[in-house]
Order: C-alpha cells, then sequence, then structure tokens
C-alpha cells in the first residue's frame, strides 16, 4: 500500500484489485489536481499489469465518495487571471473521467454517500457503480453559477423522460433508488456490505465478472421518487425556455413542481439557461467525450466572461452567507441567445489534441 501525501490517495493492489481511495475524508474527498493526476498515473500502470484484473474506487470515511472539486481554488484562479492553470485542472480531470468510460479492465465505484459535481465525473462512467442507504448524487452546479460538467451534461442528457433537465437545473439530490432509474447507478448494496463486496472482488473464482459479483449482494431499493414524479417533470421541463418551464411548473399542482420553481429562481439565470442548452445539446452528441469537449469550452466561457462563476463559489464555499448576487438577476433579464451563445464558445486549447 502506497499513501501520496501530495496527492491525499491510497493506492495499492489487492490481488487482482487495483484499488484507488480518495483518502480526504475531512473534505469528503474533494478531488484537486494532484488527485486526479495520482488517479491517472494508477490507471496508466494498471492496464499494463497483466496481474491487475480489476480496479476498485472508493472514499475515505463514511461521509462520502466524493463532494465534488476543488471550487475554492478555482475562484482564486479566476479572480488572479489564471485561466490557464483552470483550465488545466480540467483538461486532468476531463482526461480522467474519460479514461475510467474507456478503459479496458472493468471499474468498480462505490458511489456511497456524497457523490457530487467531480465525484459524478469519477463514479457516473465506471462498467459497475455501487450506491447504498447512504448514498446521494446530484450535479448542483447551478447553485454556484455555474454548468454541469465531468460528462455530467452526458448522463444527465441521457436519463429517461425530462428528468435531465429536472435534475441539472434544479441540482436536485438522488437517493441510490433515483440514481438507479436516472441512470447514474447500477447495483444497491447496503454500505455494512461493501466489505463484503470487495472481498468477493479480491477472491473471486465463480462467478468472474464484477457485475456477476455485484449482483450477489444486490439488494432492490425502494421505488424511485423520480419516477413517481415523471408526469408533472416530463410536463414542465419539456418547455422551451428556462423561463417557460418555471411557469409550467406554477400552474402543477403538485407542491414538488412549485418547489422546483421556487429553487430555478434562486439559482443563477445564467448558468440555469445555459445548462438546459447544454443538456439539450448533449442529446445529440455522438458520444462522452464529445460531450466533454462542448462542457470544457463552457468552463471557459463561464470562468473569462461571466460574473457569476466567482459570486456562486463566494456565497456558497467562501463566506458561505447563501446571497449571491446574480448578474442578471432574473431569468426575464437573460439575453435570448445567451445558450447558444456559450455553445458557439472556442476555447484557447482545445481539449483533445
Amino acid at each position: 500500500m502506497t499513501n501520496d501525501a501530495a496527492s491525499s490517495l491510497l493506492v495499492r493492489a489487492d490481488g487482482s484489485v487495483g484499488h484507488v481511495t480518495l483518502d480526504r475524508p475531512r473534505a469528503i474527498n474533494a478531488v484537486d489536481r494532484g488527485m486526479i493526476l495520482g488517479i491517472a498515473e494508477a490507471l496508466d500502470r494498471w492496464e499494463r499489469d497483466a496481474d491487475v484484473q480489476v480496479i476498485l474506487l472508493d472514499g475515505a470515511g463514511e461521509r462520502g465518495f466524493c463532494a465534488g472539486g476543488d471550487v475554492r481554488g478555482l475562484r482564486e484562479q479566476v479572480l488572479s487571471g489564471d485561466a490557464v492553470a483552470a483550465m488545466a485542472f480540467f483538461r486532468d480531470e476531463y482526461t480522467v473521467n474519460a479514461r475510467i468510460a474507456e478503459y479496458p479492465k472493468p471499474v468498480v465505484v462505490f458511489a456511497d454517500g456524497i457523490t457530487m459535481g467531480g465525484g459524478i465525473g469519477l463514479a457516473g462512467h465506471a462498467a459497475v457503480r455501487i450506491v447504498t442507504e447512504r448514498s446521494a448524487l446530484a450535479m448542483p452546479e447551478t447553485r454556484i453559477g455555474f454548468t454541469p460538467d465531468v460528462g455530467g451534461s452526458w448522463l444527465l442528457a441521457h436519463a429517461p423522460g425530462r428528468l435531465g433537465e429536472y435534475l441539472g437545473l434544479t441540482g436536485a439530490t438522488m437517493d441510490a433508488a433515483d440514481a438507479i432509474y436516472a441512470g447514474f447507478a447500477d447495483h444497491f448494496v447496503p454500505s455494512d456490505r461493501l466489505g463484503d463486496l470487495h472481498h468477493a472482488l479480491v477472491t473471486r473464482a465463480d462467478p468472474q465478472t464484477p457485475t456477476e459479483i455485484a449482483l450477489l449482494f444486490d439488494e432492490t431499493p425502494a421505488e424511485a421518487s423520480l419516477a413517481a414524479a415523471r408526469d408533472w417533470i416530463d410536463d414542465a421541463f419539456a418547455a422551451d425556455t428556462a423561463e417557460e418551464i418555471v411557469s409550467r411548473l406554477r400552474a402543477r399542482p403538485e407542491p414538488m413542481a412549485a418547489a422546483a420553481a421556487d429553487t430555478i429562481e434562486e439559482l443563477s439565470p445564467t448558468g440555469v439557461a445555459v445548462t438546459l442548452a447544454a443538456i439539450r445539446s448533449a442529446r445529440a452528441l455522438p458520444g462522452l467525450r464529445a460531450a466533454l469537449a462542448q462542457e470544457y469550452a463552457l468552463v471557459e466561457w463561464f470562468a473569462t466572461t461571466q460574473p457569476d462563476l466567482v459570486e456562486g463559489i463566494r456565497a456558497q464555499i467562501v463566506d458561505k452567507d447563501r446571497t449571491p448576487r446574480w448578474v442578471p438577476a432574473s431569468l426575464a433579464e437573460v439575453a435570448p441567445g445567451i445558450g447558444a451563445e456559450a455553445l458557439a464558445h472556442t476555447p484557447a486549447v482545445p481539449l483533445w489534441s
């Protein structure tokens, strides 16, 4: 076992299982660039190691797998005008997201507890995605004046019906049942059985594949609340614009619809409008890499042209006053073509060379 203090990772081989543990429990294992590079190095090494047949990613502590990325550091880079450093982190992170999706050996992720933002980028594209009764998954980027990234727009675009628009615009949190229903996870395993599942992956004989092994521990979660909400979600979130979505939500009798409208109106109007355009654009893209490239361009657009990202991080993470001052302040004031403008942005350095 090795513990890379610089990158806060535990990296070791357990028999035929290459095991990486995110080891920043006090920060709910939020990832920084060192951790991303450490994961990339481990994946490169184990791809060439014939003795390693399965990769396992999990998080230290009981609060969560990964709460996201280092957005405080992102804010500091944007304020200092160091967009190059900011984009370097996203380039490395997105490369790892794609690597996990395309990895030639099965990647298993225990998305136990909080798994949001950058955590979805690590967990959501794996071959075998495990959730537990403690899991809380979300893409909450609109809360900080941003838009879902790390391949989140791809996952949202392929959720059933209009769940992608609902989850992306509101940043709503999914429990295990919702995550499986929405296509963000595969199996529900009680948290007290994760150790047994890990042991089975290490000592596997019959069945052979990680999916078959996971099925031995898989239990049926409660009915997904998102399934029961599909009627009002699909109706409201099919509207052409964010303003129209709010209007349809206000016309619905369901209390959750009114709550969703309230949430959207509290969030960054620019972030909401661009997120709606990005999710719908991602539906027409050929694959995850194309979605990541689209997100990468949007990140640079937000970081270099929009005040809401810096303000949202200030309000939610730095000062924690929860009173962001968005510019513009309402959906009615957002330029009609803002989504198309953001999607048309060409980054200074392309994601994929």
